[in-house]
């Protein structure tokens, strides 16, 4: 599944690696893509394992809001 989170708080290039690593550390992400200079966040994970609500907690952790796109 491909999720994709928005976040308007990325204020500086080197917590992409962060938010990214936060991400990656849950079961079932099998792919986190940051886009410092959009806000955009791009996910793959099995929906079984991690839930959308989930990586916006993940990205949460790691210092900054996310919502998925579109809501």
């Amino acid at each position: 599944m491909k999720t994709l989170l928005r976040s308007d708080q990325l204020s500086c290039p080197s917590w992409v690696a962060k938010i990214e690593k936060s991400l990656m550390s849950h079961q079932g992400v099998h792919y986190a893509k940051v886009h410092f200079t959009t806000g955009r966040i791009e996910v793959e994970q099995d929906a079984d394992q991690t839930s959308r609500e989930e990586l916006v907690r993940a990205v949460k952790q790691a210092g900054y809001a996310a919502r998925i796109a579109g809501v």
